[in-house]
């Protein structure tokens, strides 16, 4: 299950290298990780879990498109999961130093709960913000308010915020 993410955020990153190459002489990055934690929460029952969570983020289309990969784990008392997700988004340039970006995706959800092993598919929205505090764009913060809609048995919603560092790949 961690290997299929692995893989996936891989083969993100090596198809964008040919793309993003094309604009490499204006200095952009070729990605972008995301390293962070998550907090969620369910409106069923109203549980949080918590974790970690890293992505990649490359531009495939200029001011138009950008891409995101990622793999959060959320444990709490009674359960773990693992999510990987592929969002497709909508980037704003605010300022020189601020950008927010609008995003949906489809979701894997593997889940460990007791002993329940299930795998679903979930339909994820998410704004990105983005704050970069040098104009050179080579680390950052970013926060991530999420909603995720689980098409599984028991089609359970949650609320997640995601927040942390972010590393330009030059």
């Amino acid at each position: 299950m961690v290997g299929r993410g692995l893989v996936l955020l891989g083969s993100l990153y090596v198809c964008s290298l040919n793309t993003v190459a094309q604009s490499n002489s204006e200095k952009e990055s070729v990605a972008v990780v995301e390293l962070g934690g998550q907090a969620s929460r369910t409106f069923q029952g109203g549980g949080s879990a918590f974790g970690p969570t890293v992505a990649v983020e490359t531009t495939p289309v200029e001011n138009w498109l950008e891409l995101e990969a990622g793999v959060t784990s959320l444990f709490n008392r009674t359960s773990t999961e693992w999510d990987v997700d592929l969002l497709f988004k909508k980037p704003w340039t605010l300022s020189n130093k601020a950008e927010l970006m609008a995003g949906i995706g489809p979701e894997w959800v593997h889940t460990n709960d007791r002993t329940l092993t299930a795998n679903s598919v979930s339909a994820e929205a998410e704004l990105d913000f983005m704050y970069w505090p040098h104009a050179k764009h080579k680390f950052g913060w970013y926060i991530e308010p999420t909603y995720d809609y689980n098409f599984g048995r028991r089609h359970q919603q949650s609320l997640s915020v995601a927040g942390g560092l972010l590393i330009a790949i030059r």
